[in-house]
């Protein structure tokens, strides 16, 4: 059983967290989505993950090609897993369920901590995922490094 991992971001923008957290998680050998909430965004995301350069190419794709079932990494704003992900990384507010977090290795969510519509909706992300039984961690970088904040036991 897995669990969600909120990032609270407040140092560095999603841009530059995300490839850290990629890396990490095709490190541990998970198939990886990125889940967002609008398309054009995705292809912004496309596009900055491929300029990362030489020391951290990371292989991805963006969901509607012929090989979305092959990408070790598939951005995306549907809820499927064509990929047959283990991992899933939710950006921007996008949903994530409580059977996903269960059935995943594990769920990100990460949200800019600058945002008060952001916070408010992460705050209820980790009420409906902990009521529901899920293990959750809060993640914050107000120090400059990351720092567990709050933990939450599965059950």
């Amino acid at each position: 059983m897995g669990a969600a991992y909120f990032y609270h971001l407040t140092q560095r923008p999603m841009d530059a967290t995300l490839p850290i957290l990629l890396e990490k998680a095709r490190g541990a050998g998970w198939r990886v989505v990125v889940r967002g909430t609008n398309a054009d965004r995705m292809m912004w995301l496309d596009e900055k993950l491929w300029l990362q350069g030489d020391e951290s190419f990371l292989a991805h794709g963006v969901s509607g090609g012929p090989h979305d079932a092959l990408q070790p990494i598939l951005l995306t704003t549907e809820v499927e897993l064509p990929n047959a992900a283990t991992c899933i990384m939710s950006i921007d507010g996008a949903v994530v369920s409580a059977q996903e977090v269960k059935d995943a290795e594990r769920v990100c969510i990460l949200f800019d901590g600058h945002d008060m519509d952001a916070v408010q909706y992460a705050r209820t992300q980790w009420k409906d995922l902990t009521d529901a039984g899920c293990a959750a961690q809060y993640w914050s970088e107000e120090s400059g490094n990351w720092q567990k904040k709050a933990e939450k036991e599965e059950g």
